[in-house]
């Protein structure tokens, strides 16, 4: 059985945890550079999707039209936190977009930082839908809808036209079959869909070269979207994450997605990477991609030292002291 151990967590250096998964690293020619685990097996991209997810709003002209800020139109490939900024940016786009939010089909939810998540309640705030993780997403898909001239009723269904023209994407990005995409429902209960890491990396290739891209549409749209993602790091989650981290590096291309899945690729070298702890662990993220761009020899030694400041390789008890660690075993 292949050792897909890539991670150890010890206390007092008593081991306590081993976390388990898959990476694969492919160069521009798709070629795998380095592997670990199963590589070959579908996995849903959860929230790692967005960017992909966000190519139909793109390809209209919603955000010359309604002139949408780098940070406004940022949110459609986002998974906001609820911090002020984000509350800001959301309802002036669904202002914009004269978008009731009663339409938007994710739950109703607080902020999930837990600084703005306390002042929301504290000044009387309820739970609402523009609050929820996902709603830039949604918002991005009502947008497209709005430009066509279709109706939104069902649109988080797989047969819904917007979804399928998803599907049409993700397939010439991934370079998946359509028959061979495997679909579920995400948590904001619009469809997420599941292929191989290796296709994930070749995907996300596709956003830090946009000139391999056949289709003229979906390529302009992929090269917008990393260019705002660099431009907006702060709203694809929030200040002090993983995101934000690596997108401030303008050489980027990052997005993470739930139950441990991340991805992200480098423009200069053309190389992606595609990973997925398989305990659904988002914590080791920092430290571990640290130690895959020192595996390839990545020379922005800044965003690899940014990534280590961001402590994930220290476990702390709740007074805040060290009293544990993480090592990387790939």
């Amino acid at each position: 059985m292949t050792d897909n151990t890539i991670a150890i967590d010890y206390r007092n250096e008593i081991q306590e945890n081993i976390h388990t998964g898959s990476i694969c690293i492919i160069d521009e020619k798709h070629e795998v550079i380095y592997e670990k685990g199963d590589i070959h097996s579908p996995l849903y991209y959860r929230s790692a999707m967005k960017p992909i997810q966000a190519v139909p709003v793109f390809k209209t002209d919603i955000i010359n039209e309604l002139n949408l800020t780098n940070n406004e139109a940022a949110l459609f490939i986002a998974s906001q936190r609820g911090e002020s900024y984000h509350e800001e940016s959301l309802k002036s786009v669904k202002d914009k977009m004269h978008i009731d939010e009663k339409l938007l089909v994710c739950a109703e939810s607080f902020p999930l930082n837990e600084e703005p998540k306390v002042n929301y309640i504290k000044e009387g705030k309820e739970k609402r839908k523009l609050m929820h993780n996902c709603a830039g997403k949604h918002l991005g898909f009502l947008g497209w809808i709005k430009m066509k001239g279709i109706s939104s009723s069902g649109y988080e269904n797989l047969n819904h036209p917007l979804q399928q023209e998803i599907l049409h994407i993700l397939s010439d990005l991934s370079e998946v079959k359509r028959e061979d995409i495997y679909s579920g429902i995400d948590g904001c209960g619009v469809p997420v869909h599941a292929i191989p890491l290796k296709n994930m990396a070749i995907s996300y290739l596709k956003f830090a070269d946009p000139l391999r891209v056949d289709n003229e549409e979906i390529r302009n749209s992929v090269k917008r979207i990393a260019e705002i993602m660099n431009k907006a790091p702060a709203m694809i989650a929030s200040d002090n994450f993983i995101c934000t981290t690596l997108l401030e590096d303008a050489n980027i291309v990052a997005k993470g997605g739930a139950e441990g899945v991340y991805c992200l690729a480098l423009k200069k070298e053309k190389i992606s990477i595609a990973l997925k702890v398989l305990s659904g662990s988002e914590r080791i993220w920092p430290i571990l991609v640290a130690e895959l761009l020192e595996k390839i020899g990545y020379t922005n030694k800044t965003t690899i030292k940014n990534l280590k400041n961001m402590d994930s390789q220290n476990i702390r008890n709740d007074f805040g002291n060290i009293v544990g660690e993480t090592k990387i075993t790939i």
